[in-house]
């Protein structure tokens, strides 16, 4: 994407990693050069629950502190939440992005959410999550996604950032399985 601000909101449930993956996304891009604001919307967040979160990036600096409400990308890490949740709100009709965690088709997603203009693009990050983590925690492959079909990363920055942050934290083969996880879905994601 070419603007000068891209602006993301990401909906998730509680343990999903909506919040973590808005971080990852906006740090990768602060290695890049460029501004960022990565942030949750609070509530009472529990394991399940619909969690909102949002990355603003942009190459020059941001003057925007509030919620993302006409975002340019919306990821749906958890395709249930299409109906209870308008996934859609503010997302413009005309080039607005929305990427969507599901193993259907991204004309059956674009009908289910009403969503007749933008683009919808798809991957089943929950299967690849399951593949590569043993667990069904989908913000990695989402985030790989995300930069394929938006390229507001590039990839090797996104998986050298990962990788250099998280060494730490966690063991060898789980840094490993979300950097397979990255670039599987960054493989698969169609539209």
């Amino acid at each position: 994407m070419s603007k000068k601000l891209i602006e993301i909101r990401w909906h998730g449930r509680g343990g999903q990693g909506a919040v973590t993956a808005a971080k990852i996304l906006a740090e990768a891009a602060l290695s890049e050069g460029k501004y960022i604001q990565a942030f949750p919307e609070y509530g009472p967040e529990r394991t399940g629950a619909p969690v909102k979160s949002f990355t603003r990036i942009s190459n020059e600096p941001i003057r925007i502190h509030s919620q993302v409400t006409n975002p340019d990308i919306v990821v749906v890490l958890n395709s249930t939440l299409i109906g209870p949740v308008d996934v859609t709100e503010g997302v413009s009709e005309v080039n607005g992005i929305i990427i969507v965690n599901t193993n259907e088709s991204p004309d059956k997603m674009r009908r289910k959410m009403g969503f007749t203009g933008g683009k919808v693009y798809v991957v089943d990050a929950t299967s690849i999550a399951l593949n590569k983590l043993g667990r069904n925690i989908p913000n990695t492959p989402m985030i790989g996604a995300v930069i394929k079909m938006t390229k507001v990363v590039k990839l090797e920055t996104i998986l050298a950032d990962f990788k250099k942050k998280f060494s730490k934290k966690f063991k060898e083969e789980v840094i490993k399985g979300n950097l397979e996880a990255i670039e599987t879905a960054h493989n698969e994601v169609k539209g």
